[in-house]
C-alpha cells in the first residue's frame, strides 16, 4: 500500500494549530526511547503519533513553544533544527522516487523526450533542475502551461544526476499514474519547507523573458 493509499479519508489534528486535517498534508513524529523527537515520514514507527502541518513555520513553532511535550503529556526533547532535518528527509524521498519511477520507465530525462511527451498530454509532473539553463527551462514550462501538469524546479542539476544517475540532468516528466500519485504526496510536503518554483525563475521571466535555444548537451 502506498503512502497516498494509507492516508485517504484519514484525519489528524495538527498540534501547533489544533486544526483537522488529512495526514497527506502532516508530518507524523514519535518519541524515542531517550525521549528525543523524532520524524517518521513513512509513517511507520511504533509508538503514538504527534502529528505538526508540514511546513517549517508550523515545525519551528512546535519546537519553540515545546508543543511536542504538550501534545505527549510527558517531557520530551526537540532539536532546534528539527525543520531542516525533516526537509532533508523529504528530499531525499523525494529523489529516491524520481529514481524508482526512472527504473520503471515512468520518468523520463532529456529535453526533446520531454518536451514530446507534453505535447502528447502523458505528463503529470515536469522536473526542472533549478539552476539549468533558463533558455531551454522557459520552454519546457511554456509548453507546461498549455497542459495540467505541475512544475517542480526544487533540486538542483546535481541532486537530479545523482538521483537518476546520469550526466548533467536538467530536463524531465514524470508520467501520470500511480508512481507520480505518490511523488505528489512526497513534493506536495516538501513545498512547506521550500518553493517548488525558485524566486529567480520568476526574475528572470519578468525581466528577460525565457525564449531561446536548447542548450546542447542537456539532459
Amino acid at each position: 500500500m502506498s503512502l497516498r493509499d494509507a492516508t485517504i479519508d484519514r484525519e489528524r489534528r495538527d498540534l501547533v494549530t489544533h486544526e483537522v486535517m488529512d495526514e497527506s498534508r502532516l508530518i507524523r513524529f514519535v518519541a524515542g526511547p531517550d525521549g528525543q523527537v523524532v520524524p517518521d515520514l513513512g509513517r511507520k514507527l511504533p509508538g503514538r503519533g504527534l502529528w505538526v502541518e508540514a511546513s517549517r513555520a508550523s515545525i519551528e513553532t512546535a519546537v519553540k513553544k515545546n508543543g511536542f511535550t504538550r501534545a505527549a503529556k510527558t517531557k520530551l526533547t526537540a532539536t532546534a533544527d528539527l525543520a531542516d532535518v525533516v526537509e532533508r528527509l523529504l528530499v531525499r524521498r523525494c529523489l529516491d522516487q524520481l529514481g524508482l519511477a526512472r527504473r520503471e520507465g515512468v520518468l523520463i530525462s532529456g529535453f526533446e523526450k520531454s518536451a514530446a511527451n507534453l505535447r502528447a498530454g502523458k505528463v503529470a509532473w515536469v522536473v526542472e533542475a533549478a539552476d539549468g539553463s533558463a533558455d531551454g527551462r522557459g520552454k519546457i514550462l511554456a509548453l507546461a502551461r498549455h497542459q495540467t501538469a505541475k512544475v517542480c524546479g526544487a533540486f538542483t542539476v546535481d541532486d537530479l544526476s545523482l538521483a537518476l544517475g546520469l550526466e548533467n540532468a536538467i530536463h524531465a516528466v514524470l508520467l501520470a499514474g500511480g508512481r507520480a500519485d505518490r511523488w505528489t504526496v512526497e513534493v506536495e510536503r516538501l513545498a512547506g519547507f521550500r518553493p517548488l518554483r525558485p524566486p529567480h525563475w520568476e526574475v528572470f521571466s519578468v525581466e528577460g523573458g525565457s525564449a531561446g535555444a536548447n542548450p546542447s548537451g542537456a539532459s
